[in-house]
Protein backbone atom coordinates (compact mmCIF):
# COMPACT_ATOMS: atom_id res chain seq x y z
CA UNK A 1 0.00 0.00 0.00
CA UNK A 2 1.50 3.54 -0.87
CA UNK A 3 2.32 5.72 1.86
CA UNK A 4 -0.02 8.66 1.94
CA UNK A 5 -1.51 11.66 3.96
CA UNK A 6 -3.52 9.13 5.92
CA UNK A 7 -0.30 7.05 7.26
CA UNK A 8 1.63 9.95 7.85
CA UNK A 9 -1.54 11.82 10.07
CA UNK A 10 -1.89 8.03 12.01
CA UNK A 11 1.65 8.71 13.04
CA UNK A 12 1.58 12.28 14.04
CA UNK A 13 -1.61 11.00 16.16
CA UNK A 14 0.43 8.02 17.67
CA UNK A 15 3.27 10.09 18.37
CA UNK A 16 1.05 12.85 20.02
CA UNK A 17 -0.78 9.95 21.83
CA UNK A 18 2.69 8.70 23.41
CA UNK A 19 4.55 11.91 24.02
CA UNK A 20 1.42 13.36 26.02
CA UNK A 21 1.66 10.32 28.11
CA UNK A 22 5.18 10.19 28.23
CA UNK A 23 4.98 13.63 29.57
CA UNK A 24 2.48 13.27 32.14
CA UNK A 25 4.77 10.47 33.70
CA UNK A 26 6.49 13.57 35.53
CA UNK A 27 3.41 15.49 37.21
CA UNK A 28 1.10 12.82 37.57
CA UNK A 29 4.46 10.64 39.41
CA UNK A 30 5.87 13.08 41.42
CA UNK A 31 2.45 13.79 43.15
CA UNK A 32 2.09 10.04 43.80
CA UNK A 33 5.51 9.61 44.94
CA UNK A 34 5.19 12.43 47.36
CA UNK A 35 1.55 11.48 48.67
CA UNK A 36 2.61 7.68 49.03
CA UNK A 37 5.59 8.39 50.54
CA UNK A 38 3.51 10.17 53.27
CA UNK A 39 0.90 7.56 53.48
CA UNK A 40 4.03 5.40 53.91
CA UNK A 41 5.14 7.40 56.58
CA UNK A 42 2.02 8.51 58.29
CA UNK A 43 2.66 12.31 57.25
CA UNK A 44 0.26 14.55 55.13
CA UNK A 45 2.60 15.37 51.73
CA UNK A 46 1.46 17.78 49.54
CA UNK A 47 -2.00 19.17 50.80
CA UNK A 48 -1.88 23.55 50.17
CA UNK A 49 -1.65 23.71 46.09
CA UNK A 50 -5.45 22.67 45.37
CA UNK A 51 -7.25 19.76 46.60
CA UNK A 52 -5.40 17.05 48.12
CA UNK A 53 -2.44 18.96 46.88
CA UNK A 54 -3.30 18.10 43.17
CA UNK A 55 -1.71 21.39 41.46
CA UNK A 56 1.36 21.05 43.25
CA UNK A 57 3.40 19.52 40.42
CA UNK A 58 2.49 22.61 38.75
CA UNK A 59 3.51 25.15 41.33
CA UNK A 60 6.49 23.35 41.30
CA UNK A 61 6.94 23.37 37.20
CA UNK A 62 6.71 27.50 37.38
CA UNK A 63 8.83 27.94 39.95
CA UNK A 64 11.30 26.08 38.08
CA UNK A 65 10.93 28.32 34.89
CA UNK A 66 10.65 31.51 37.37
CA UNK A 67 14.28 30.51 39.27
CA UNK A 68 17.48 31.79 38.10
CA UNK A 69 19.67 30.17 35.73
CA UNK A 70 23.10 29.68 37.36
CA UNK A 71 26.48 28.69 35.19
CA UNK A 72 29.22 28.00 37.63
CA UNK A 73 32.29 29.68 36.76
CA UNK A 74 34.47 27.01 36.75
CA UNK A 75 31.86 25.01 34.34
CA UNK A 76 32.27 23.69 30.91
CA UNK A 77 29.50 26.19 29.78
CA UNK A 78 28.50 24.44 26.32
CA UNK A 79 29.07 20.69 27.69
CA UNK A 80 27.02 21.69 31.27
CA UNK A 81 24.44 23.15 28.96
CA UNK A 82 23.92 20.03 26.46
CA UNK A 83 24.32 17.21 29.41
CA UNK A 84 20.65 17.34 30.50
CA UNK A 85 19.44 16.82 26.65
CA UNK A 86 21.65 13.19 27.09
CA UNK A 87 19.34 12.39 29.65
CA UNK A 88 15.78 13.56 28.38
CA UNK A 89 16.35 12.49 24.87
CA UNK A 90 16.71 8.51 25.58
CA UNK A 91 13.80 8.88 27.99
CA UNK A 92 11.53 10.18 25.30
CA UNK A 93 12.89 8.19 22.94
CA UNK A 94 12.92 4.48 23.75
CA UNK A 95 9.15 4.09 24.39
CA UNK A 96 8.70 4.63 20.28
CA UNK A 97 9.20 0.53 19.69
CA UNK A 98 6.65 -0.12 22.83
CA UNK A 99 3.45 -1.77 21.40
CA UNK A 100 1.09 0.12 23.92
CA UNK A 101 -2.95 -1.58 22.85
CA UNK A 102 -4.27 -4.55 20.07
CA UNK A 103 -3.70 -3.48 16.37
CA UNK A 104 -7.17 -2.91 14.21
CA UNK A 105 -9.06 -2.41 11.34
CA UNK A 106 -10.08 1.27 10.53
CA UNK A 107 -13.64 2.16 10.00
CA UNK A 108 -14.37 4.10 7.47
CA UNK A 109 -15.67 7.59 8.65
CA UNK A 110 -16.92 10.16 6.99
CA UNK A 111 -18.34 13.90 8.30
CA UNK A 112 -20.40 15.75 6.40
CA UNK A 113 -20.28 13.98 3.49
CA UNK A 114 -16.34 14.15 3.47
CA UNK A 115 -14.67 10.49 4.09
CA UNK A 116 -12.14 11.00 6.41
CA UNK A 117 -10.51 7.83 6.84
CA UNK A 118 -10.61 5.34 4.15
CA UNK A 119 -11.73 2.06 5.42
CA UNK A 120 -9.77 -1.03 5.83
CA UNK A 121 -6.81 0.65 7.31
CA UNK A 122 -4.42 -1.36 9.74
CA UNK A 123 -4.18 0.72 12.89
CA UNK A 124 -1.07 -0.63 15.40
CA UNK A 125 -0.60 1.21 18.18
CA UNK A 126 3.23 1.42 18.01
CA UNK A 127 5.32 4.73 16.79
CA UNK A 128 7.84 2.36 15.05
CA UNK A 129 7.13 -1.46 14.66
CA UNK A 130 10.67 -2.81 14.19
CA UNK A 131 12.27 -5.97 13.83
CA UNK A 132 14.90 -4.99 16.34
CA UNK A 133 12.93 -3.07 18.72
CA UNK A 134 14.68 -4.27 21.95
CA UNK A 135 18.09 -3.02 20.75
CA UNK A 136 16.86 0.16 19.72
CA UNK A 137 15.94 0.05 23.35
CA UNK A 138 19.30 -0.64 24.54
CA UNK A 139 21.19 1.44 22.34
CA UNK A 140 19.25 4.48 22.97
CA UNK A 141 18.83 4.14 26.94
CA UNK A 142 22.72 3.58 27.00
CA UNK A 143 23.38 7.12 26.02
CA UNK A 144 21.81 8.51 29.44
CA UNK A 145 25.32 7.95 30.91
CA UNK A 146 26.67 10.51 28.60
CA UNK A 147 24.60 12.94 30.13
CA UNK A 148 24.92 12.10 33.63
CA UNK A 149 28.81 11.86 33.01
CA UNK A 150 28.94 14.84 31.00
CA UNK A 151 27.21 16.74 33.40
CA UNK A 152 29.47 15.58 36.51
CA UNK A 153 32.49 16.25 34.75
CA UNK A 154 31.75 20.08 33.33
CA UNK A 155 30.32 21.51 36.42
CA UNK A 156 34.08 21.33 37.66
CA UNK A 157 32.92 20.13 41.33
CA UNK A 158 34.04 17.22 43.31
CA UNK A 159 30.79 15.79 44.29
CA UNK A 160 29.20 15.77 40.81
CA UNK A 161 32.36 14.21 39.15
CA UNK A 162 31.85 11.77 41.91
CA UNK A 163 28.28 11.11 41.37
CA UNK A 164 29.15 10.56 37.69
CA UNK A 165 31.91 8.18 38.16
CA UNK A 166 29.42 6.00 40.41
CA UNK A 167 26.73 6.09 38.09
CA UNK A 168 28.77 5.23 35.19
CA UNK A 169 29.86 2.45 36.86
CA UNK A 170 26.54 1.43 38.00
CA UNK A 171 24.63 1.58 34.51
CA UNK A 172 27.29 -0.22 32.21
CA UNK A 173 27.57 -2.98 35.17
CA UNK A 174 23.40 -3.13 35.26
CA UNK A 175 23.35 -2.85 31.72
CA UNK A 176 24.91 -6.38 30.86
CA UNK A 177 22.15 -8.11 33.28
CA UNK A 178 18.87 -6.23 31.67
CA UNK A 179 19.89 -7.46 28.12
CA UNK A 180 21.14 -10.99 29.23
CA UNK A 181 17.58 -11.18 31.26
CA UNK A 182 15.52 -9.79 28.25
CA UNK A 183 16.78 -12.39 26.12
CA UNK A 184 15.37 -15.22 28.14
CA UNK A 185 12.20 -13.62 26.72
CA UNK A 186 13.42 -13.18 23.52
CA UNK A 187 14.70 -16.28 22.82
CA UNK A 188 10.57 -18.01 23.93
CA UNK A 189 9.37 -15.60 21.44
CA UNK A 190 12.07 -16.24 18.67
CA UNK A 191 12.29 -12.37 17.65
CA UNK A 192 13.42 -9.30 18.97
CA UNK A 193 10.33 -7.68 17.72
CA UNK A 194 8.32 -6.64 20.71
CA UNK A 195 4.97 -7.24 19.15
CA UNK A 196 5.89 -10.77 18.60
CA UNK A 197 7.01 -10.91 22.31
CA UNK A 198 3.36 -10.05 23.40
CA UNK A 199 1.78 -12.35 20.88
CA UNK A 200 3.48 -14.98 22.44
CA UNK A 201 2.15 -14.47 25.98
CA UNK A 202 -1.12 -13.76 24.84
CA UNK A 203 -2.37 -17.43 25.51
CA UNK A 204 -2.30 -19.90 28.18
CA UNK A 205 -0.52 -22.61 30.60
CA UNK A 206 -2.91 -25.31 31.56
CA UNK A 207 -2.03 -27.15 35.09
CA UNK A 208 -3.74 -30.11 35.50
CA UNK A 209 -5.71 -30.04 32.46
CA UNK A 210 -8.25 -28.04 33.86
CA UNK A 211 -6.42 -24.59 35.33
CA UNK A 212 -4.86 -21.93 33.02
CA UNK A 213 -2.66 -19.37 33.95
CA UNK A 214 -2.26 -16.50 31.41
CA UNK A 215 1.16 -17.12 29.73
CA UNK A 216 2.72 -14.11 30.87
CA UNK A 217 6.51 -14.38 30.80
CA UNK A 218 6.73 -13.68 34.74
CA UNK A 219 4.40 -16.98 35.18
CA UNK A 220 6.61 -19.69 32.93
CA UNK A 221 9.12 -21.80 35.13
CA UNK A 222 11.76 -20.59 32.68
CA UNK A 223 11.66 -16.65 33.09
CA UNK A 224 10.36 -15.83 36.31
CA UNK A 225 14.09 -15.50 37.45
CA UNK A 226 14.29 -13.24 34.40
CA UNK A 227 11.63 -10.94 35.12
CA UNK A 228 13.12 -10.46 38.86
CA UNK A 229 16.67 -9.40 37.60
CA UNK A 230 15.36 -7.32 34.65
CA UNK A 231 13.12 -5.76 37.00
CA UNK A 232 16.19 -4.92 39.44
CA UNK A 233 18.63 -4.36 37.46
CA UNK A 234 15.72 -1.41 36.11
CA UNK A 235 15.89 0.13 39.33
CA UNK A 236 19.72 0.23 38.88
CA UNK A 237 19.64 1.63 35.42
CA UNK A 238 16.85 4.37 36.35
CA UNK A 239 19.22 5.67 39.17
CA UNK A 240 16.04 4.34 41.89
CA UNK A 241 16.54 3.43 45.41
CA UNK A 242 17.77 1.58 46.81
CA UNK A 243 20.16 2.17 43.91
CA UNK A 244 20.38 6.10 43.81
CA UNK A 245 24.10 6.20 44.37
CA UNK A 246 24.91 8.91 41.64
CA UNK A 247 22.74 11.60 44.01
CA UNK A 248 23.36 9.89 47.74
CA UNK A 249 22.52 13.51 49.14
CA UNK A 250 23.72 12.16 51.98
CA UNK A 251 27.10 11.79 50.86
CA UNK A 252 27.59 13.40 47.31
CA UNK A 253 24.79 16.69 48.23
CA UNK A 254 22.83 15.78 44.71
CA UNK A 255 25.66 13.84 43.23
CA UNK A 256 25.60 14.95 39.18
CA UNK A 257 23.31 17.84 39.52
CA UNK A 258 24.36 19.26 42.40
CA UNK A 259 25.53 22.56 40.64
CA UNK A 260 22.06 22.53 38.04
CA UNK A 261 19.39 25.22 38.73
CA UNK A 262 16.33 26.29 37.11
CA UNK A 263 14.97 24.22 33.80
CA UNK A 264 18.14 22.74 33.55
CA UNK A 265 18.06 20.84 37.09
CA UNK A 266 14.00 20.61 35.83
CA UNK A 267 15.04 18.47 32.82
CA UNK A 268 17.03 16.06 34.65
CA UNK A 269 13.90 15.99 37.47
CA UNK A 270 11.94 14.69 34.63
CA UNK A 271 14.62 12.47 32.44
CA UNK A 272 14.58 10.07 35.67
CA UNK A 273 10.41 9.88 35.65
CA UNK A 274 9.95 9.68 31.96
CA UNK A 275 12.89 7.10 32.31
CA UNK A 276 10.78 4.96 35.18
CA UNK A 277 8.11 4.91 32.67
CA UNK A 278 9.56 4.04 30.04
CA UNK A 279 10.99 0.70 31.77
CA UNK A 280 8.02 0.35 33.24
CA UNK A 281 6.61 -0.22 30.01
CA UNK A 282 9.34 -2.54 28.89
CA UNK A 283 8.75 -4.54 31.76
CA UNK A 284 5.05 -4.68 31.30
CA UNK A 285 5.68 -6.03 27.66
CA UNK A 286 8.61 -8.79 28.18
CA UNK A 287 7.08 -10.00 30.89
CA UNK A 288 3.56 -9.05 32.02
CA UNK A 289 1.37 -9.74 28.31
CA UNK A 290 1.87 -6.24 27.19
CA UNK A 291 -1.40 -5.32 26.67
CA UNK A 292 -2.86 -8.88 26.96
CA UNK A 293 -6.05 -8.74 29.33
CA UNK A 294 -6.16 -12.45 30.65
CA UNK A 295 -9.49 -14.34 30.42
CA UNK A 296 -10.42 -11.95 27.77
CA UNK A 297 -10.10 -12.35 23.87
CA UNK A 298 -9.61 -8.91 22.51
CA UNK A 299 -12.06 -8.48 19.57
CA UNK A 300 -9.76 -7.12 16.30
CA UNK A 301 -11.68 -3.73 16.67
CA UNK A 302 -11.63 -0.22 18.40
CA UNK A 303 -13.36 -1.51 22.07
CA UNK A 304 -10.36 -4.43 21.88
CA UNK A 305 -8.27 -2.22 20.99
CA UNK A 306 -9.09 1.05 24.19
CA UNK A 307 -9.73 -1.98 26.54
CA UNK A 308 -6.27 -3.40 25.78
CA UNK A 309 -4.84 0.20 25.63
CA UNK A 310 -6.48 0.25 29.24
CA UNK A 311 -5.03 -2.34 30.60
CA UNK A 312 -1.26 -2.14 29.32
CA UNK A 313 -1.89 1.29 31.17
CA UNK A 314 -3.46 -0.18 34.17
CA UNK A 315 -0.15 -2.55 34.33
CA UNK A 316 2.67 0.32 33.66
CA UNK A 317 0.63 1.81 36.88
CA UNK A 318 1.34 -0.62 39.08
CA UNK A 319 4.96 -1.00 38.05
CA UNK A 320 4.94 2.57 38.77
CA UNK A 321 3.41 2.04 41.90
CA UNK A 322 5.96 -0.77 42.79
CA UNK A 323 8.98 1.91 42.15
CA UNK A 324 7.60 4.51 44.39
CA UNK A 325 6.86 1.62 46.87
CA UNK A 326 10.42 0.13 47.05
CA UNK A 327 12.11 3.72 47.46
CA UNK A 328 9.93 4.38 50.36
CA UNK A 329 10.68 1.20 51.81
CA UNK A 330 14.29 -0.33 51.63
CA UNK A 331 16.97 2.17 52.10
CA UNK A 332 19.88 2.76 50.55
CA UNK A 333 22.34 -0.51 50.09
CA UNK A 334 26.03 0.18 50.09
CA UNK A 335 28.20 0.46 47.33
CA UNK A 336 30.11 -2.39 47.22
CA UNK A 337 26.86 -4.31 47.69
CA UNK A 338 25.50 -2.99 44.81
CA UNK A 339 28.64 -4.12 42.34
CA UNK A 340 28.94 -7.36 43.72
CA UNK A 341 25.05 -8.05 43.49
CA UNK A 342 25.51 -6.81 39.46
CA UNK A 343 28.62 -8.90 38.85
CA UNK A 344 28.73 -12.56 41.27
CA UNK A 345 24.89 -12.28 41.32
CA UNK A 346 22.49 -11.44 38.36
CA UNK A 347 25.21 -11.74 35.54
CA UNK A 348 25.76 -15.40 36.66
CA UNK A 349 22.35 -15.92 37.42
CA UNK A 350 21.20 -14.21 34.02
CA UNK A 351 23.49 -16.36 32.22
CA UNK A 352 22.72 -19.47 33.86
CA UNK A 353 18.56 -18.55 32.94
CA UNK A 354 19.70 -18.48 29.20
CA UNK A 355 20.84 -21.81 29.40
CA UNK A 356 17.11 -23.12 30.90
CA UNK A 357 15.03 -21.05 28.59
CA UNK A 358 17.21 -22.97 25.50
CA UNK A 359 16.64 -26.13 27.27
CA UNK A 360 12.87 -25.85 27.97
CA UNK A 361 12.19 -24.78 23.89
CA UNK A 362 14.50 -27.77 22.71
CA UNK A 363 12.12 -29.98 25.07
CA UNK A 364 9.41 -28.03 23.24
CA UNK A 365 8.05 -27.00 26.92
CA UNK A 366 7.93 -23.37 26.11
Amino acid sequence: MAFDVTDIALSILKIAIVLSAVLSVTPIWVWVERRGSALIQDRLGPNRVGPFGLIQPLADALKFLLKEDIIPTQAHKWLYTLAPAFGLLPALTTIAVVPWGRSFVIPQMQIAGYTLFAGGRLFEPIVADLNVGILVIFALASLSVYGVTIAGWSSSNKYSMFGAIRASAQMISYELSLALAAVSALLAAGSLRLTDVVWMQTGYFVLFDTIKIPAWNIFSPAMWLSAIIFTVSGFAETNRLPFDFAEADAELVAGYHTEYSSMKFALFFMAEYMAMGTMAAVIVTLFLGGWDIPYYNEPASFLGFVLSALAFVAKVTVMLFVFVWVRWTIPRLKYDILMRLGWKVFLPLAVLNIVLVALFIGKGWI
